[in-house]
């Protein structure tokens, strides 16, 4: 489909062979998809941002010529044609990306302002020269750390630690409590000869036989460590040695919610009181539970939820047997769920000791990850960034080097991620990405009452939804139909598909997807 606009008022309308086809407008029953009719919110604002397209264009099936035999890639792009919320291919094929790199674009492509900020000639040194962190950090970085990312530090936060990616944000996360935990175990003194000594040669008592708590369904990374806590898809783990920690039940919530209401919480109790029953299991073991992992919602699992009191009961699980809580938002952080923070969602003052985090945060991709460390754990970090007005002042403790990597971050993601925070800022994009996703649930939850055979279990916070579909070669199916009428989702868990649009996008973007979704669904039987 080719879409168009009028002159001073855009709104989608879609072009077939036969000539021009004008939205309905639904003012009976708008919230329901009509035979013949375009999906259309009455309510959407229709101005397009100048800097971006009109909507999807389609040359090509995709992968296009230009793409093909191309193995496990989806295709090859052309990101300097690249607008906004559009991903443009190298064969000339502009779709809308309701995906955004794995949910990593936090203000779509090529935003002006991120733009503007790389040509500036004073940042040139930035992006040319890239220090060692942990050990020569340029003169104005812990300014610059201030004004990113402890500018939005999740509650009672004042530390932050950088890191390369969301993975080896999380290994050293993990690393962290460990640390904690033994040291909590020493008390004042510190570690034996025999502790020295037996770590060399991986022993006990120098490397401990602790554990780290993870969910089923969970997702944490690919590298050794984390992939110990990933439990999402059976291909991560393969032929991977991985270490004997205990895997709690996530719960499997029944929709719609409101239909369900004993029945989750009964599914809550009954993977709360496993998850004690583990601890105490594992500590009978020997094997003590260090740190508990877990996500706000669990991403590439499947996209699945919990309630606010899940969470706050699971916290309080920690305290109680003097295990570290570690929220991972890698995927769920910067604003995606209409909150900065997902965990937010949760109503608590202290909701984490660890929030480790990526993708979103750090610019254009998932090129940088942090870990914001709670005062209790990062007293044994290699380097203290600590709030002392007027400056932030480096503190370097006597076991250094503990967390630690030769980079420890990029100083060019911490600068476009400063830009990124203002864009969200001056353009209130947390109120658009609530409204947005109000559109897109309501929408999903209209297609999932015209298609029941097809759809079900429509879900999300904020622009962060999934919907279910029949089976997995019927999801794969509309996710390449979609793709090849200008729709870029993803898929997670055995058959969901995943929404992850940018912060940028808007109610008439979220018609789009809509429209294109109806037509794919009304072609499968």
């Amino acid at each position: 489909p080719v879409w168009l606009h009028r002159r001073g008022r855009r709104s989608p309308q879609h072009v077939t062979a036969g000539g021009l086809v004008s939205p309905c407008v639904l003012q009976t029953v708008p919230h329901f998809l009509l035979p013949g009719c375009r999906y259309v919110s009455k309510a959407a604002p229709q101005t397009q941002q100048e800097w971006e397209y009109d909507g999807p264009s389609m040359k090509t099936s995709v992968p296009g010529p230009r793409s093909q035999n191309v193995g496990a890639v989806n295709f090859f792009c052309n990101y300097e044609e690249s607008r906004g919320n559009y991903l443009v291919d190298v064969d000339g094929n502009r779709m809308l990306d309701m995906y955004t790199q794995i949910s990593s674009i936090p203000i779509g492509y090529n935003h002006p302002a991120l733009l503007k900020l790389m040509a500036n000639p004073n940042h040139l040194s930035t992006l040319v020269n890239r220090p060692a962190l942990g050990i020569l950090p340029p003169e104005n970085f812990p300014d610059k750390l201030t004004e990113s990312l402890l500018s939005v530090a999740p509650s009672g936060m004042t530390r932050v630690q950088n890191m390369a990616c969301g993975s080896c944000s999380n290994e050293n996360a993990y690393k962290a409590m460990f640390i904690w935990y033994r040291n909590k175990e020493r008390g004042v003194s510190g570690p034996s000869d025999e502790d020295l000594s037996s770590c060399m040669i991986n022993q006990s008592p120098g490397c401990p036989d602790l554990s780290i708590m993870s969910f089923m369904g969970g997702f944490h990374g690919r590298t050794l460590g984390v992939l110990a806590t990933t439990h999402s898809k059976a291909i991560h783990k393969l032929d991977i040695p991985s270490f004997d920690w205990p895997i709690a039940p996530f719960p499997r919530l029944q929709y719609p919610l409101e239909e369900f209401t004993r029945e989750n919480q009964q599914e809550e109790e009954r993977c709360l009181e496993e998850t004690e029953d583990l601890i105490v299991k594992w500590r009978q073991k020997g094997k003590p539970v260090a740190g508990i992992v877990i996500e706000p919602i669990q991403a590439e699992g499947g996209d699945n939820h919990a309630s606010a009191n899940f969470f706050r009961s699971l916290r309080n699980i920690a305290r109680k047997h003097g295990c570290a809580f570690h929220v991972d938002e890698v995927q769920t952080g910067g604003g995606t769920t209409g909150k900065f923070w997902a965990h937010e969602h949760w109503g608590m003052d202290d909701p984490a000791d660890i929030v480790s985090f990526s993708k979103k945060m750090r610019g254009r991709g998932a090129t940088c990850g942090t870990n914001m460390w709670s005062n209790i754990i990062l007293t044994w970090t290699a380097v203290i960034l600590t709030l002392a007005p007027p400056a932030v002042c480096v503190v370097f403790v006597s076991q250094a080097y503990r967390i630690f990597n030769t980079w420890m971050g990029d100083p060019s993601k911490t600068l476009l991620l400063g830009e990124v925070l203002n864009v969200i800022r001056t353009e209130r994009l947390l109120e658009e990405t609530a409204r947005s996703g109000k559109a897109l649930l309501n929408g999903l939850y209209d297609l999932q009452t015209r298609y029941p055979s097809i759809l079900s279990r429509a879900r999300g916070q904020g622009t962060f939804c999934a919907i279910d579909i029949r089976d997995d070669e019927t999801r794969n199916k509309v996710l390449l139909k979609a793709r090849d009428k200008g729709a870029l989702m993803g898929g997670c868990g055995d058959k969901s598909i995943r929404f992850r649009p940018a912060l940028v996008a808007k109610e008439y973007h979220i018609q789009i997807l809509l429209n294109v979704l109806n037509d794919v669904l009304a072609q499968i039987k």
